[in-house]
C-alpha cells in the first residue's frame, strides 16, 4: 500500500476544506443563503444516492464500491441535516422560554 498517495488526498481534502471557509468568510452571504446552499448540497447527495442505488438494482454499476460510497454519503449527509435541524429547533425553543 503507497501511503503517500493516502497523505496525498488527506492534503487535498484539507486544503479544499480550507479553500472553501476562506471563500464564506470572504463573500457575504446571509445566514438563508448558506442554509439554502447546505439543503442544496444534501438534496444532491441523496440524488446521487439514490443513482446509485438504481445502477446496483439495474445491473449498470461498474464499480460497486463507489456506488456503496455514494449511497453512504447521502445517508451520513442526511442524518447530519437532521441533527442541525434538531439542535436549531432546540435553541429556538429554548429562546421561546426565556422570560422577559
Amino acid at each position: 500500500m503507497n501511503i503517500n498517495s493516502i497523505t496525498d488526498s488527506i492534503g487535498s481534502i484539507a486544503s479544499k476544506q480550507n479553500n472553501q471557509v476562506n471563500q464564506a468568510a470572504q463573500s457575504d452571504l446571509s445566514f438563508k443563503d448558506m442554509l439554502k446552499d447546505a439543503v442544496n448540497e444534501v438534496n444532491d447527495t441523496q440524488v446521487q444516492g439514490y443513482n446509485a442505488m438504481e445502477g446496483i438494482a439495474t445491473g449498470k454499476v461498474k464499480n460497486l464500491q463507489e456506488a456503496v460510497q455514494k449511497i453512504e454519503e447521502a445517508e451520513l449527509s442526511l442524518k447530519l441535516g437532521l441533527e442541525v435541524k434538531n439542535k436549531a429547533i432546540n435553541a429556538y425553543r429554548e429562546i421561546m422560554k426565556m422570560p422577559v
